[in-house]
C-alpha cells in the first residue's frame, strides 16, 4: 500500500524527485536509471563499510532490492539520497554483524576517550580536508582504510556518511535516526580515534 505524504509537512525537492515520482507513478522501466545513478556510490559505501568485495556487492543488491520493495512508501519529506542510504546503512549494519570482518578493535574507543578526548580538536581533520590526489596516496590511503575497519561500527558509520560521503550533520542524523547531537559526539569520538592511527603518518597530530 502506498504511504501517502502527510499535508502538514513540506515535501523536499531534490535531483531525483521527478524520476522517483515518475516510476512510483507506474513507469517501473525507470528503476534502472536510479540504479545506474548510486550504484557506484554504494558500492564504494560498502566497501568502506563492510571491508570484503563480496559483502559491498551484496549489499549494493540489497539495498536496491529494498528499495524497489519500499520505494513507494517514500513521503518525499527529505532527500532521496538520505533516505537511499538509510536502506543502505541498515543494510551494512546487518551485514557486517554477519561477516567474518566483523570485530572489534583490539583497543576500546572509550579507553583512548577517557585519556585524549579533552584535548581532541572539534574542526574537520587534515585528512578530511586533503585534495584527493593527496588521498589517491597508496600508503595513506592503506593506513586510513585500516583505521576505519577498526572504528566500531557505530562510529564508523559516521565517520564515512559525514567525513567521506560529505553528508551534514542534519543529514547523517536522519540516514541513522540519530539526533544531530549524537552525531557530533560519535564523530567527534571517531576523529579522535583516528587522528591517533594517523599520528605516525603525519609525524605530528592531526
Amino acid at each position: 500500500m502506498t504511504v501517502e505524504p502527510d499535508p502538514n509537512r513540506k515535501s523536499v525537492r531534490d535531483d531525483d524527485t521527478d524520476l522517483v515520482q515518475a516510476i512510483n507513478a507506474g513507469d517501473t522501466q525507470r528503476f534502472p536509471e536510479l540504479v545506474q545513478r548510486y550504484e557506484q556510490k554504494l558500492y564504494t559505501f560498502g566497501r568502506r563499510m563492510c571491508r570484503d568485495e563480496s559483502d559491498a556487492e551484496d549489499l549494493v543488491q540489497d539495498t536496491f532490492l529494498n528499495v524497489y520493495r519500499y520505494l513507494k512508501d517514500f513521503r518525499y519529506e527529505t532527500k532521496f539520497k538520505n533516505w537511499l542510504y538509510r536502506v543502505a546503512a541498515n543494510t551494512a549494519l546487518k551485514k557486517r554483524r554477519r561477516s567474518k570482518f566483523a570485530r572489534e578493535p583490539e583497543l576500546p574507543l572509550e579507553e583512548l576517550i577517557e585519556r585524549e578526548e579533552v584535548t581532541a580538536p572539534e574542526e574537520t581533520p587534515e585528512w578530511a580536508r586533503m585534495p584527493l590526489e593527496q588521498l589517491l596516496n597508496e600508503e595513506l590511503l592503506g593506513i586510513l582504510h585500516q583505521a576505519i575497519w577498526s572504528l566500531p561500527e557505530k562510529y564508523r558509520i559516521v565517520v564515512i556518511l559525514r567525513d567521506i560521503e560529505e553528508f551534514s550533520t542534519e543529514d547523517t542524523a536522519q540516514i541513522l535516526n540519530l539526533s544531530p547531537a549524537n552525531v557530533k559526539v560519535r564523530l567527534h569520538r571517531a576523529r579522535l580515534f583516528l587522528r591517533d592511527k594517523l599520528k605516525g603518518y603525519f609525524g605530528r597530530d592531526v
